[in-house]
């Protein structure tokens, strides 16, 4: 009995190890969440546009935008002057096996690194080798018990 319990925990073991994603995806995904947030440190909105996807949704309080082009005019007002008006970090980062999806999720910090928000980001695998967001979301913190 207890031969066939080990028998059943390693197989089990074994089963969760092939469902995830190597580390260096999830540590790929990562920097690229930290170079993306980097471009509003750097005041660098051409950068930013290079992390989003031509199909790209980010959703956000004033609605949908949708696509690269409407992206980059919808943060352009993020961009100006000389501070950043918030930031962000990655807390979590999923990856599927496969290493094509990924999803980042986190804090949002305004200038005085107060947390505002969170937000959370889907990311692809794109063609040319590049993780680009495809699909991003941010939301005022929660105030649950």
């Amino acid at each position: 009995m207890i031969a066939l319990l080990a028998a059943w925990a390693l197989a089990a073991a074994a089963l969760a190890a092939a469902d995830a994603a190597p580390p260096a995806l999830t540590d790929q995904v990562r920097a690229a969440e930290r170079a993306f947030a980097k471009t509003m440190a750097d005041r660098d909105l051409a950068a930013f546009g290079t992390f989003v996807s031509e199909e790209a949704i980010f959703l956000g309080r004033d609605g949908v935008l949708r696509g690269r082009a409407q992206v980059i005019e919808g943060w352009k007002r993020f961009y100006e002057g000389k501070e950043a008006p918030f930031s962000w970090e990655p807390e979590q980062v999923e990856v599927l096996a496969s290493g094509d999806l990924a999803l980042t999720r986190g804090p949002v910090l305004d200038a005085k690194g107060k947390r505002e928000g969170s937000f959370s980001s889907v990311w692809r695998h794109e063609a040319d080798g590049r993780w680009r967001v495809i699909f991003d979301q941010g939301c005022p913190p929660c105030s649950c018990p």
